[in-house]
């Protein structure tokens, strides 16, 4: 027998540079009070990532590019 395993959907992030700036610093803050090879540590890296590419995909699409 196979089980599949849902994840909740991931909430959205917001569009602006500023919310995600602050957004990434409290997910790097849950990140490091997190225990090493913990469920939290892994989501809180993983939140953190989404924000990174947010956050280039805002500076590429700026005029002029912010990289």
């Amino acid at each position: 027998m196979t089980t599949t395993h849902s994840r909740p959907a991931a909430k959205p992030l917001p569009k602006d540079r500023d919310a995600l700036l602050v957004l990434h610093r409290e997910l790097r803050r849950q990140r490091d009070a997190a225990p090493l090879e913990s469920h939290e540590r892994a989501e809180a890296m993983a939140g953190i990532g989404r924000i990174e590419v947010e956050i280039a995909r805002l500076d590429r699409a700026a005029d002029p590019p912010r990289v």
